[in-house]
């Protein structure tokens, strides 16, 4: 009966030490994973500081840039008003 037990004891053994180095070989990926996730994570975070910082300047440049383009448009509006204001003196000159 020993013999039995000794014979079925042989693949038990095989079998736990299968599933222990299963295990550990999980979890060594699951914690290569976990550090791969959090470098991943910590780069983009850091990108996307980069960029924010770009898009502020880039809107800060570009609502300046409007600014001044406002600033011509009504000074050209201004002038053309002006100019419609003497043209309709001059011809108003001309017809009376």
């Amino acid at each position: 009966m020993s013999n039995k037990n000794s014979i079925l004891d042989a693949p038990k053994t095989m079998v736990i030490k299968a599933l222990d180095k299963t295990k550990s070989t999980l979890k060594s990926a699951n914690v290569y994973a976990l550090n791969t996730t959090e470098d991943v994570v910590s780069e983009g975070i850091i990108v996307a500081e980069q960029w924010q910082t770009v898009a502020n300047k880039a809107l800060k440049g570009s609502l300046t840039l409007a600014a001044k383009n406002q600033d011509i448009v009504f000074d050209a509006l201004t002038g053309m008003k002006k100019h419609v204001i003497l043209s309709k003196k001059r011809f108003s000159k001309l017809i009376a």
